[in-house]
């Protein structure tokens, strides 16, 4: 069984990898630190076929005031947490064999506000769309695709500050092995477009959405 892991060098990357070795897969592990960019079209144009993706890169703006949001801010995380997922389903699309799986790590931020950080709310609730919207059509070539939702982790990618601020609020932060189980469980399910919810001190939950009323 054949795996890749983009955001492969950060703390959830790193135990997604080590996870997927554990269990057997040969993982090919993509980041930016080695060169791979998932935000260009044309790094993802060389990747091959395999088993299953964990489309995992992803980055906050780092701030909350959206008067002084940069233009390089926004478009890295457009580029980063949405581009990087749309490319690479893309292109897996083209190349996974039936039968294959796609895990993307979205985020609770993709379900609920996100006051601390609205563009990286708006990106993680990009991707939890675009999964439940992309995946009947990959459902009819025999490919699945998954949303993991994850609360915050500590990881390199949540600044100590705010790590400091969510702790003297009474949050507790999830670990990245924590957040692995979700990608497993997300994995394991037969289903399809779904969201997997990751909170401290209880196990991967599959998130209900309740629908919209029809028209009179």
């Amino acid at each position: 069984m054949t795996a890749l892991v983009t955001g492969s060098a950060g703390g959830i990357g790193r135990a997604i990898v080590t996870k997927l070795r554990a269990e057997g897969f040969e993982v090919k592990e993509l980041d930016l630190v080695s060169g791979f960019d998932v935000s260009d079209p044309e790094c993802w144009e060389h990747i091959g076929s395999v088993d299953l993706a964990c489309l995992n890169a992803g980055v906050l703006t780092g701030g909350d005031d959206i008067a002084s949001l940069t233009d390089a801010q926004y478009r890295r995380a457009l580029g980063v947490n949405v581009d990087g997922v749309v490319y690479g389903v893309r292109r897996l699309d083209r190349v996974m064999p039936k039968g294959s799986t796609i895990v993307v790590t979205a985020s609770l931020a993709g379900l609920v506000g996100i006051p601390d950080d609205p563009i990286y709310g708006l990106t993680k609730h990009a991707v939890v769309g675009f999964v439940r919207s992309v995946a009947p059509q990959l459902a009819k070539r025999g490919i699945r695709i998954q949303a993991v939702c994850p609360g915050w982790a500590d990881t390199a990618l949540t600044p100590p500050e705010f790590k400091r601020d969510l702790e003297e609020k009474g949050f507790r932060l999830l670990s990245a092995e924590a957040v692995v189980a979700g990608v497993w469980a997300a994995y394991q399910s037969e289903g399809t477009g779904e969201a997997w919810i990751v909170q401290p001190g209880r196990e991967p939950l599959l998130y209900e959405f309740k629908g919209v009323p029809g028209p009179r």
